[in-house]
């Protein structure tokens, strides 16, 4: 069994790594607060991310980034994008030799447009990392936590590597794939959260299935437009990290996007849901990426533009939908070449 560092004890972080402690392996959480890793040493919870779950005994909490990274052979990034460059040159500072990167975080790094394993790569030395891997997935950490069916992938440039971490946590309860589009994956995990901000607006605003049908389903079209700009393959987004992800995060109040967007649709004004929420919402700072993106790449996104305007420059999300409601008229079927894709398993 190995030794993983999970850096990031919010409730993703602290499911994934339950995932790890009930696969047996040796589990060290990295926590800013002395609290909440007290909590975990001594009490085996996390109440404040997930309320009446009991750890796992060899869930290890530390607040030194050291002592969590010491004798690990892989390392498990869940923070928020805003977060990820201050906690990997902690990492830097504090490995030896080359490991396992892994994140589980869903983001796009504003102003630089870089994907999270972009970041790490920016950030790690070559010779302190021998892969990068990303795990996305439909998942809510409340539900895993409480050990009901889960399937996610793993991607990599390096398959070995992804399947050395579908390895790590594959389980009876937690199902892993792996995928060999890294960018498809990434993608498809970071814009869905854009999707459930509108998914969230269009409920607060009181419409109802047909608008978040409407809405997830062109919410997709605009993902995979980008995600083929940026040299990902189609047929990802017809998969977990696409497709699954965005139904996930758009139907169910577990998801902090949706409840964003439902907040801002009944009115209330971004610093106040922010602020009623605690936690980050990582769909805002992407949507700003995305829409930056699709500018310099002239991709056509107007969900994603439409949800910028109410976020950044105080459009009413009743303008909003009437604009995407009134522009004109369009063909359905997307242009997605789908030449030389080798996309299957040959076992």
């Amino acid at each position: 069994m190995a030794k993983i560092a999970v850096l990031g004890a919010g409730s993703w972080g602290t499911a994934l790594a339950l995932v790890l402690a009930d696969n047996k392996h040796d589990v060290h959480i990295w926590g800013r607060y002395e609290e909440q890793v007290n909590e975990i040493n001594v009490k085996h919870q996390n109440n404040a991310y997930l309320p009446n779950i009991t750890l796992p005994n060899n869930l290890i909490a530390s607040t030194s980034i050291e002592a969590v990274l010491e004798g690990a052979e892989a390392v498990l990034l869940v923070v928020p994008t805003k977060a990820m460059r201050e906690v990997l040159q902690s990492v830097k500072q504090n490995i030896k030799k080359p490991m396992t990167f892994i994140h589980a975080s869903k983001g796009i790094e504003p102003g630089t447009h870089l994907r999270i394993s972009q970041i790490i790569e920016e950030e790690i030395p070559f010779s302190l990392r021998s892969s990068v891997v990303v795990l996305s997935g439909p998942s809510h950490a409340e539900e895993v936590s409480l050990r009901q069916p889960t399937t996610v992938t793993t991607s990599s440039e390096d398959m070995e590597a992804a399947s050395y971490v579908q390895d790590l946590f594959m389980n009876k309860h937690f199902r892993v794939y792996t995928n060999p589009d890294l960018i498809g994956v990434e993608i498809g995990g970071s814009l869905k959260n854009i999707i459930a901000l509108g998914a969230g607006l269009t409920h607060g605003l009181g419409f109802g299935d047909n608008a978040k049908a409407a809405l997830m389903t062109r919410g997709l079209t605009e993902i995979a437009r980008l995600g083929v700009k940026l040299g990902a393959n189609p047929l990802t987004f017809a998969g977990l990290s696409g497709l699954g992800d965005l139904i996930v995060t758009c139907t169910s109040v577990h998801s902090r996007n949706w409840r964003a967007g439902n907040m801002l649709g009944k009115g209330e004004n971004l610093q106040n849901v922010l602020d009623e929420m605690g936690m980050v919402v990582e769909g805002i700072r992407t949507t700003k990426a995305a829409y930056e993106i699709s500018n310099e790449l002239n991709v056509d996104m107007p969900i994603t533009r439409g949800i910028y305007d109410v976020l950044f420059h105080n459009k009413s999300p009743e303008e909003a939908v009437s604009e995407l409601m009134g522009r004109v008229k369009k063909k359905e079927v997307e242009d997605l070449k789908l030449d030389n894709i080798i996309f299957m398993d040959k076992k």
